[in-house]
């Protein structure tokens, strides 16, 4: 995952997806330009140009998107290294073009910043580097080498000297800002879809894990029967062969096999039941489900109440939803790494809201970085205790980007903040001076206080 969102912000993998069919249709589009800009040349203001010349450029055009549509298939996607000489061949083409037709005297100069800004779009930074400084020095060149434009009297048409330079300068500092602001605006737009696919993708983990607890319950109980019927027949069947050893031994063996049936399937069916009772579960009760799978790793984590008025035996019972323990998990993961030795899960409740705090003892978040967390891919640099601390984490904050997303779709509001020492200085009490993450939920959306008492219903049947 890290190796191909890594390669989608560089632009190695996105040039891969260009199909040729879309550079010839876009060709297809500058020749109509082109030639309607020369026709309207001759016959409307009838300037004196080398329309031979001219139309050679573009005929050469033509002559390539011919020979790309008959020789190669149209769903083909073109590489790298092609991607880039079809934009320098776009390039090289207009910037001849421009030559013949008074450089950057003529108005359509600003139009070298297209190829530009799709080399940004769809290559790697070194391609894109490279395009714009042959566009930069083309245009640079242009400046003194060009044909000029003429009239039909002769006269020749050409701007001031003020007025070509800040042309040239506004030609180059577009070049620059387009291909910077749109890489960057496609880099996010593609890391983005990258990290709500990831979400997808552990959303769908998730349900598959619930699905399949259910039907390992629904297996468990089926099979319940069957097997105590297979206990009991092997049971009698020894009382029967007691002087016949060799048959008292396979039934003694069948006997042990179902029971050890029994035992498997027991084992495997805690991991839950599809029954509609189990869709909610008190809140503590999903916060420690979420835990669990980080609760042997080292650090202590401790389950605590925060102070309130309400009893304990008014814990509201909420929904046991997969975005939910996922998005959890993921947030109690990312405090376990980086504590020291406690995490706390601190849980509230009033009638309007659900509160959740998870802390800990670590270094915090990056005071720089607090204002991004929950964005993908949010790098910074590792130093070699950190390493040490995760090896094989490469920091690109897609957990958090994950459990923000899930948290959200439920209804949540998070915010990230780092704790501090506590005042009276006492430094052998544990205290949350690390990251805290507090996740706040709309009470009505997780337990209403006043909830329907209708019957559920019949559980769904489980089909494996």
């Amino acid at each position: 995952m890290t190796d191909f969102s890594s390669e989608l912000i560089s632009g190695e993998r996105r040039s891969n997806w260009i199909r040729l069919r879309t550079i010839i249709v876009v060709r297809w589009v500058a020749v109509i330009g082109q030639i309607t800009a020369l026709i309207v040349a001759q016959s409307i203001f009838e300037l004196e140009l080398e329309y031979g010349l001219c139309y050679l450029a573009v005929g050469i055009s033509v002559i390539g998107n011919l020979i790309a549509m008959f020789v190669f298939p149209e769903n083909k996607l073109l590489s790298e290294s092609e991607n880039s000489l079809m934009i320098l061949f776009d390039l090289l083409q207009l910037c001849f073009l421009l030559f013949l037709t008074g450089g950057l005297h003529n108005p359509f100069a600003i139009l070298v910043v297209g190829p530009i800004t799709i080399s940004a779009s769809v290559l790697s930074a070194r391609s894109t580097a490279s395009l714009a400084a042959v566009a930069i020095v083309l245009v640079t060149l242009m400046l003194e080498f060009h044909m000029p434009l003429r009239t039909e009297q002769r006269f020749v048409l050409r701007i001031p000297d003020v007025f070509l330079y800040g042309t040239w300068v506004a030609i180059v500092i577009a070049i620059v800002f387009s291909s910077a602001y749109s890489r960057r605006v496609v880099s996010e737009m593609a890391s983005m879809s990258e990290a709500l696919t990831a979400t997808q993708m552990a959303l769908a983990r998730e349900q598959k894990l619930t699905d399949l607890g259910g039907v390992i319950a629904a297996a468990a109980h089926e099979l319940g029967t069957p097997l105590a019927t297979i206990k009991l027949t092997s049971a009698e069947l020894m009382d029967e062969l007691d002087d016949r050893p060799e048959l008292f031994e396979d039934a003694a063996l069948i006997r042990e096999q179902a029971d050890r049936c029994r035992e498997i399937l027991r084992s495997m069916g805690r991991a839950g039941k599809d029954d509609l009772h189990l869709r909610r579960a008190p809140l503590l009760t999903v916060v420690e489900e979420a835990a669990e799978p980080h609760l042997d790793r080292g650090k202590i984590i401790h389950f605590e109440r925060a102070p309130d008025h309400f009893p304990t035996e008014s814990v509201p019972a909420i929904q046991r939803r997969p975005e939910i323990i996922h998005g959890l998990r993921n947030l109690i993961q990312n405090a376990v790494d980086f504590a020291q030795e406690n995490v706390w899960v601190e849980s509230s409740w009033t009638d309007t809201r659900i509160t959740l705090r998870i802390m800990d003892d670590g270094k915090g978040y990056p005071p720089h970085l607090i204002g991004r967390i929950g964005d993908p891919f949010v790098r910074k640099r590792k130093s070699e205790r950190d390493r040490k601390q995760r090896p094989g984490y490469e920091g690109m904050g897609l957990g958090l980007f994950i459990a923000k997303t899930l948290l959200e779709r439920t209804g949540a509001e998070l915010s990230f903040a780092n704790g501090s020492l506590s005042k009276s200085g006492d430094q052998t009490t544990p205290s949350p001076k690390g990251a805290i993450v507090e996740v706040v939920w709309p009470r009505e959306l997780l337990s209403p206080l006043k909830e329907e008492k209708n019957p559920l219903g019949e559980n769904p049947v489980i089909l494996g």
